[in-house]
Order: C-alpha cells, then structure tokens, then sequence
C-alpha cells in the first residue's frame, strides 16, 4: 500500500497520479503499485513538485510495517526515535 500527500503543486503533477492511484480527498493519493512504479513516480513527483511539498508512506518489512518519506517545504518532519520513525511538527514562530 502506497499513501502520497502533496501540497501546494501544480494540478497537472496530481492529474499525473490519478493514472496510477486513486483520490479520495484532493491531494491524497492511495493505491498499491509494485516497488518499481512507487521509485519511479516519487522520482517524478519530486522533478514536477515545483517548490510544493510532498509526502510518502508505503508498506514495508520493518517493525512498524511502513516508511516514510518527505520532499520540499511541508508542515512536518520525520525524525527516528530509537528505530522508530515520528512525525513532528514544528511549533509556529512568527518573523
């Protein structure tokens, strides 16, 4: 099972995914593709991101039973915690 969250990129990146993956709520994307295709569209998502953020998750053997992924700008980030992968989110700092 692959998940894939874009934000804020062009609508023809997200027309590109529609092919391979389903849409439940715009800008999220679920399906379940081979390793190969799941490499290969997250090489084409980051060369066609145009400055906009996006996210992975998808299946693996580790304990936790996925891994994750980020490229660009998004409102999270991945941090290992003792082999386990976290979400943090940064707290808002006015400039």
């Amino acid at each position: 099972m692959v998940v894939i969250i874009l934000e804020k990129v062009p609508p023809g990146l997200r027309g590109e995914l529609t092919r391979w993956m389903l849409e439940p709520r715009t800008g999220v994307f679920v399906g379940r593709v081979s390793a190969m295709v799941r490499e290969k569209l997250w090489e084409f998502i980051c060369q066609h991101s145009a400055g906009g953020g996006c996210m992975m998750v998808h299946s693996t053997n580790n304990e936790q039973g996925f891994a994750m992924r980020l490229f660009g700008p998004t409102r999270r980030i991945i941090e290992d915690f003792d082999g386990l992968t976290l979400i943090r989110i940064p707290e808002y700092q006015e400039e």
